[in-house]
């Protein structure tokens, strides 16, 4: 009966304990802050290389033969600037514009 005392009025594990629970939810705050500083990045990121895919210009043209009795009339492709081609287009509440030519 004397142990269940002496254990029921032991309170030495209890700074421990307190201290674990203050360092704990200093580390899920911190987690919290580094997470969100990665999604941000992550997503810059990733407008990045969509940015960059949708600068790549895809216009071509070429001709064929021409001379003094006739003409042979090439191709030509021209790539208009889409809506999200620009950088710094992540947003959530901006109105839909339509495609406008670029050349």
């Amino acid at each position: 009966m004397n142990l269940i005392n002496a254990l029921k009025n032991d309170e030495n594990g209890f700074v421990v304990s307190a201290e674990l629970v203050l360092v704990g939810t200093i580390l899920v705050l911190g987690m919290i802050v580094g997470l969100t500083e990665l999604s941000f990045n992550v997503n810059q990121e990733l407008e990045d290389l969509g940015s960059g895919i949708g600068a790549i210009n895809q216009t071509y043209y070429y001709t064929l033969a021409s001379g003094q009795k006739g003409e042979v009339v090439g191709s030509t492709y021209l790539d208009f600037q889409d809506e999200c081609d620009n950088s710094c287009d992540l947003t959530c509440n901006s109105a839909g514009r339509p495609e406008q030519a670029g050349y």
